[in-house]
């Protein structure tokens, strides 16, 4: 059984992706990056669907991106986007962008696994609905891959040539949605909100938020994770992009 080395932030997308993993006969070490992150209950989902899949091995490592700042997840005094129209959710990069976020987690990903003798690094990011973030591009992906073959000791010997996965890349969030649940995803698992409070609800106004209710709307499917708006309203599997 191949291993694959799957970076699991508790998200939509990750989970999905290690359903896909799993799928194909995959051996997951999933790997967690704590970076202090505004919305730290999904550290807490993380565990959960690394459970849920049996993984191999799973990893939360610390790293504190507070240190720098700079994005609505690592600096309290920056607002996380919210209300902000549907339309235009990706035309610029929003404030929720951690500098050189995944550049820093797939340094982390190719250094785990190199330690593990594995060639696998998969990743859900994707390119349709991937909200104007510069590093969920595919010219960044194919430019890392290069970078990792040539900055290891695995790469010089080639005794692992790197690939980076992305089984999600071309999809939109409603595919997305129904390859998770054709895989027997369970998303009320995972959280995406960047606004969640201490109970895990979802704020339902962020474009996280935004992107996966109209994902759940494209699926044809409730979305089945609490929001806030659930305990205002008592709206229940009612929530709508306004």
């Amino acid at each position: 059984m191949k291993k694959a080395v799957i970076l699991l932030s508790g998200g939509l997308d990750s989970t999905t992706v290690c359903a896909v993993a799993k799928s194909q006969n995959r051996s997951i070490l999933a790997l967690t990056i704590d970076y202090q992150q505004r919305h730290r209950f999904e550290l807490e989902a993380a565990k959960q669907i690394a459970k849920r899949f049996e993984v191999a091995e799973h990893i939360i490592f610390p790293i504190n991106l507070r240190l720098f700042g700079g994005s609505s997840l690592t600096d309290d005094s920056i607002e996380v986007d919210q209300n902000v129209s549907f339309d235009q959710i990706g035309h610029s990069i929003p404030s929720s962008y951690v500098p050189a976020r995944n550049m820093i987690f797939l340094s982390l990903a190719v250094a785990f696994a190199e330690t593990r003798q594995t060639e696998e690094i998969w990743l859900g990011v994707n390119n349709v609905d991937y909200s104007g973030y510069p590093d969920c591009r595919p010219a960044f992906l194919h430019s890392f891959e290069k970078t990792a073959k040539l900055a290891t000791k695995a790469g010089i010997e080639e005794t692992s040539t790197f690939q980076i996965k992305t089984p999600l890349l071309s999809l939109s969030k409603g595919d997305i949605i129904k390859l998770g649940l054709s895989l027997g995803v369970d998303y009320s698992m995972t959280r995406t909100c960047y606004s969640l409070d201490e109970n895990g609800f979802s704020c339902g106004k962020c474009e996280s938020c935004q992107l996966r209710l109209a994902g759940f709307r494209e699926a044809g499917v409730d979305d089945p994770v609490p929001y806030i708006n659930d305990i205002e309203t008592g709206m229940v599997n009612k929530r709508r992009i306004e």
